[in-house]
């Protein structure tokens, strides 16, 4: 609550208290408890989740005989085929395989088997064709490369007829059913941020929101910048038509878990020789004593005092600069 008081029409200076008496019309305010919860605003940056990403890199050369990946930014599913394949590796393990279970069938030694049956394995050659080689009895000389998870084509590297070598990636996939989020943060908020707990994601596009998890600060900081990198993990919501894509830029706040603080509005705080103070109303009319404390910004409007003053006591909150100059004339500062 505000309460004016209007002091005498003359000027007093106490030269030996700690306190000044002003002339001039000062209002006063009451330091409060409120309820709140602090909130930083910072911009970040969609990316993919490297957990998510995943390369189709065959352990063999070989060539493509049918492309059904054939198009960038393809949507794939969880063992859908992508290419069709010829490779003379791959082809004469499927006859050694088939070698080894007639020689098992007439020695009654399966070793061979379980060997040529593993290198199969380790080629990725899936399931279904070893059995079809076993049920046929011939090994057939084209295999197929299948999606090894649900995502979109970001890469793809040949085409039907391509020829390829041993350990040459031929596509890429990456599921966006969860992204990153990179947002750079100031070193003197460091601690702040990371003790948020809740952080709300929102695209420009959209006033859709997302719910970053997972918080996780880089163990490095831009020299150039100072600034530190704050990852957050986001869901994509299925039902949203505007889903979190790699390269978006989008707001982050951070808020924390409402709590009872002291507040007073920033206009009662004058920062002095990088301390901050409050002209806290003294014993008698007009007298107001320069009191150190520290505070926070809650947001544009307030502050949070952190020490140097308890809920009920009045400070000035008009004139500060005034008040700040009769303290010099004191020699209070």
């Amino acid at each position: 609550m505000m309460k004016r008081i209007v002091l005498p029409l003359f000027l007093t200076i106490t030269l030996y208290a700690t306190s000044i008496e002003q002339l001039f019309n000062v209002e006063t305010i009451k330091v409060t408890k409120e309820t709140i919860a602090f909130s930083e605003r910072f911009w970040g940056l969609v990316t993919t989740d490297d957990a998510r990403v995943v390369e189709v890199t065959p352990r063999f050369s070989g060539y493509v005989t049918k492309l059904f990946a054939d198009r960038i930014y393809q949507k794939v599913r969880k063992g859908q085929p992508l290419a069709t394949i010829y490779s003379p590796e791959v082809f004469r393990a499927k006859e050694e395989y088939i070698n080894a279970l007639a020689y098992a069938k007439r020695r009654g030694d399966r070793s061979m088997v379980d060997s040529a049956r593993r290198k199969l394995r380790l080629y990725g050659v899936s399931a279904s064709e070893i059995v079809a080689c076993k049920k046929s009895h011939r090994a057939t000389e084209l295999t197929t490369i299948y999606a090894p998870t649900s995502g979109y084509l970001f890469f793809k590297r040949v085409n039907e007829g391509s020829a390829f070598k041993k350990a040459q990636t031929l596509f890429r996939i990456v599921d966006l059913d969860h992204v990153w989020v990179e947002t750079k943060i100031p070193e003197d908020r460091i601690a702040k941020v990371l003790g948020a707990n809740r952080f709300i994601i929102t695209p420009k596009a959209t006033s859709h929101t997302y719910e970053g998890k997972n918080p996780t600060l880089y163990p490095t900081i831009d020299p150039k910048e100072a600034l530190a990198t704050l990852r957050l993990t986001a869901a994509n919501d299925a039902k949203t038509v505007a889903p979190l894509l790699p390269g978006m830029f989008v707001r982050v706040d951070a808020e924390t878990k409402p709590r009872e603080r002291l507040t007073l509005p920033r206009e009662a705080v004058i920062r002095k020789m990088d301390r901050w103070y409050v002209f806290k109303k003294g014993e008698f009319e007009g007298e107001y004593d320069p009191v150190e404390v520290k505070v926070e910004p809650i947001d544009n409007r307030r502050y949070a005092v952190l020490s140097g003053l308890e809920a009920g006591d009045e400070v000035a909150a008009s004139a500060l600069f005034l008040l700040d100059s009769d303290a010099q004339i004191n020699g209070l500062w």
